[in-house]
């Protein structure tokens, strides 16, 4: 509602009574009579513009800038003359006579008769009795004085000494803190008018105390012998010292402050030393060379007896722990991703993925009747009457692939980058990374040929999957986030957040209540499962991005490999007790592997019963620390 419109005869602007601000980022300026808007005039002035204008213009200095209309208006002279006139201080109107004679609308004379005429009232005449009612009782409080009059004010004045009242219910009052106002130095033999000779300064004392600093002088003045009393000039420099005395006892702290002297290496958590942690791996004992090409993955055996490795060159090489024999090596078709030797003793399969493909390999190493019986396992299984479709194709190998020691050939539909075991041995998960599909992680039974999808949509890119040690839950990492699955209940349980860019692999403690993950982002983030979501403790030890993290199947170790080329061991003790919180401590850098092309270590794994930890990385080759 557009408020105090001017009259119709001005229609350059009609906003009306608002503020013009309004209108600052507006191409238009108010609107006319038939509600069309007035836009303003094109104004492209800058500050050299209106500096030219001021030099140039004549009328520059009678030009105003108008809000409303964004016009700039040039003043007439009576304009001017009118502006002039205001700020003097006289009146607006030049015909306007303000010494004019003055009009008197009442006479000064006193009329005999006033307007009332009324004779005065008796009250008048007779004092009030309420106002003497209040005088007697005012007078009576004075006399039992509960009335004090007002005090004659003291005209002496008044002086406070700082240290006389301390305040007793202060925090260090209590304790008797009173520091007394220092006291001033008696006057020595020095400061006499006729001091003893050897008081006097030689004349090389006297140079060396006009070159000291005035706070490194013993004296503040230089001693001077006069014969008489009389002859003792004024002090030079009374005033000086009587000012210092003064800040002396003003700026004398009233009380003694309480001073905590910390000893800064008692901040620092006592970590125990590394040798009372022992057993841990400490040197490099064996190379295992042979691969043409970096070496993605290497699993152990439960005995601990052989090692499997897969490596871009396109083959699976199986090796003797003890003796760094290479074994057998089977040519697969890719480059292999990922291998794992399944837990179970009694059973002797290693999985081994490649492009699409998850090869289930008995080595026909160790213990025979594990062999045969492995083998016997896999033969008997019997097709169910009914066939479900299945992601996966599952074949039985024949022939020559049979002799190589080829059994189960499962193909899917995508590129496989991990496998992963259950602790009991007949389950095994694989991932094929793909942020588009819901089809990315598949557990796979190996005794009834069958395959399962348990995710309906997808999370995120998923990183890694590890089947819990102890209980039926399932761990799968995307980038950035860990969520664990109850695989009975079919639902989520918990989700961690990581605090890292992107996650490269994932541990878990063989109790199952702590889980490690490592980061591209250098970082490796301990998780207490029972305490929070987010990280009990980061850790930032390699310099480049972890690939590979690894706990200890019985001694209280975790490993981490990375880019850096080294093996950082670190001693990570669970205790039973829940309320005391896991010690971690580092306790070994192993460093052997090469660099190539920017790669360090690609996979450590821990030696089942032995405190040694095995890596492999991007020189080919695999090292046992022991």
């Amino acid at each position: 509602i557009e408020q105090g419109q001017r009259p119709f005869s001005d229609i350059r602007n009609t906003v009306g009574n608002v503020p013009m601000e309004w209108y600052q980022d507006y191409p238009h300026i108010g609107y006319n009579l038939d509600g069309k808007k007035i836009f303003k005039p094109i104004r492209n002035k800058d500050e050299l513009d209106e500096f030219l204008d001021k030099m140039e213009n004549p009328d520059y200095w009678r030009t105003v800038h108008d809000k409303t209309t964004a016009s700039d208006i040039r003043l007439t002279d009576e304009q001017v003359d009118l502006v002039h006139r205001l700020q003097k201080g006289q009146f607006g109107d030049v015909n306007f006579n303000e010494y004019e004679p003055s009009v008197d609308f009442f006479t000064n004379e006193v009329m005999i008769h006033p307007v009332t005429n009324r004779p005065q009232d008796k009250r008048s005449f007779i004092p009030s009795l309420i106002e003497k009612e209040k005088v007697s009782k005012l007078v009576h409080a004075i006399k039992m004085g509960w009335i004090k009059p007002r005090k004659p004010k003291e005209t002496t004045p008044q002086y406070y000494d700082l240290w006389a009242k301390e305040d007793p219910n202060a925090i260090l009052g209590r304790h008797k803190m009173h520091v007394p106002a220092p006291k001033m130095r008696l006057p020595g033999h020095e400061e006499s008018y006729n001091p003893p000779p050897e008081y006097l300064l030689t004349e090389e004392e006297r140079l060396v105390w006009e070159q000291q600093d005035a706070e490194d002088r013993k004296l503040p003045f230089l001693p001077q012998k006069h014969s008489c009393l009389r002859a003792v000039p004024a002090f030079s420099r009374f005033i000086h010292e009587r000012f210092e005395r003064c800040l002396d006892l003003y700026l004398c702290p009233r009380q003694r402050k309480m001073r905590v002297n910390v000893n800064p290496e008692d901040l620092i958590p006592k970590l125990p030393k590394p040798k009372d942690l022992q057993p841990f791996p400490t040197t490099m004992s064996l190379v295992y060379r042979g691969h043409t090409s970096l070496v993605r993955s290497i699993s152990a055996s439960p005995t601990g007896q052989w090692l499997v490795s897969g490596s871009d060159d396109f083959t699976v090489r199986f090796w003797e722990v003890n003796t760094g024999r290479c074994m057998k090596t089977l040519e697969v078709g890719g480059a292999v991703k990922s291998v794992a030797w399944n837990p179970n003793p009694a059973v002797c399969l290693v999985a081994v993925c490649f492009e699409s493909t998850v090869l289930l390999l008995n080595p026909s190493l160790g213990d025979r009747l594990v062999v045969s019986s492995t083998d016997q396992l896999i033969t008997s299984y019997e097709p169910p009457e009914e066939d479900k479709e299945q992601a996966v194709t599952w074949a039985l190998s024949e022939g020559p692939e049979h002799n190589k020691g080829h059994r189960l050939t499962l193909t899917h539909p995508k590129a496989v980058k991990q496998v992963v075991w259950h602790g009991k041995g007949d389950y095994l998960s694989s991932v094929m990374p793909d942020n588009s599909s819901n089809l990315q992680v598949l557990i796979h039974q190996v005794s009834k040929r069958r395959t399962q999808n348990p995710f309906r949509k997808s999370k995120g890119l998923v990183q890694c999957v590890s089947f819990h040690p102890l209980r039926p839950y399932f761990f799968v990492a995307t980038q950035r986030y860990v969520r664990i699955y109850n695989l009975i209940k079919q639902e989520l349980t918990k989700k961690l957040m990581t605090n890292c860019k992107w996650i490269s692999s994932m541990a878990i403690h063989p109790g199952g209540d702590n889980l490690i993950c490592g980061s591209y982002d250098c970082r490796l983030a301990w998780f207490d499962l029972d305490l929070s979501t987010k990280p009990y403790k980061m850790l930032r030890h390699h310099k480049k991005a972890l690939r590979g993290v690894a706990f200890h199947r019985n001694y209280p170790l975790f490993a981490s490999g990375a880019d850096d080329g080294s093996v950082i061991v670190c001693h990570g003790m669970v205790y039973n007790d829940l309320l005391q919180n896991p010690l971690i401590v580092p306790v070994k850098v192993l460093k052997g592997h090469q660099i190539t092309h920017d790669l360090g270590v690609l996979d450590v794994t821990f030696h089942p019963t032995q405190p040694w930890v095995f890596s492999s990385g991007a020189d080919a080759t695999i090292r046992l620390f022991t």
